[in-house]
């Protein structure tokens, strides 16, 4: 297989893994934080901690939602994360509520 053949593969791997995502469980919580913007992530910490974790914290939930896991686990993942990214996930409303926060 050819280099451009594997990148195209990669890619379509890629997309489908993106469409998984927007299209499981908690998709309506991803939305949310792909939402948020620079100042609203800036009002939690004014480094670039918060932008770091905001990554890390879509990865989680886009993972999550492709994979449809159960909310604890969810939960869970988050707060792994620790507290910058509750905060994060304080700001989606949706988020917030399967956090129980």
């Amino acid at each position: 297989m050819g280099d451009r053949e594997a990148r195209r593969r990669r890619l379509r791997e890629r997309n489908t893994e993106i469409r998984a995502a927007f299209e499981g469980e908690y998709k309506e919580q991803l939305e949310g934080l792909l939402g948020l913007s620079r100042d609203e992530l800036d009002q939690i910490t004014p480094d670039t901690t918060d932008v770091e974790t905001y990554d890390k914290l879509i990865a989680v939930v886009r993972e999550a939602s492709a994979q449809n896991i159960r909310q604890a686990e969810l939960k869970e993942h988050i707060m792994e994360l620790g507290e910058v990214a509750l905060e994060i996930a304080k700001r989606v409303p949706k988020l917030a509520a399967v956090l129980a926060i």
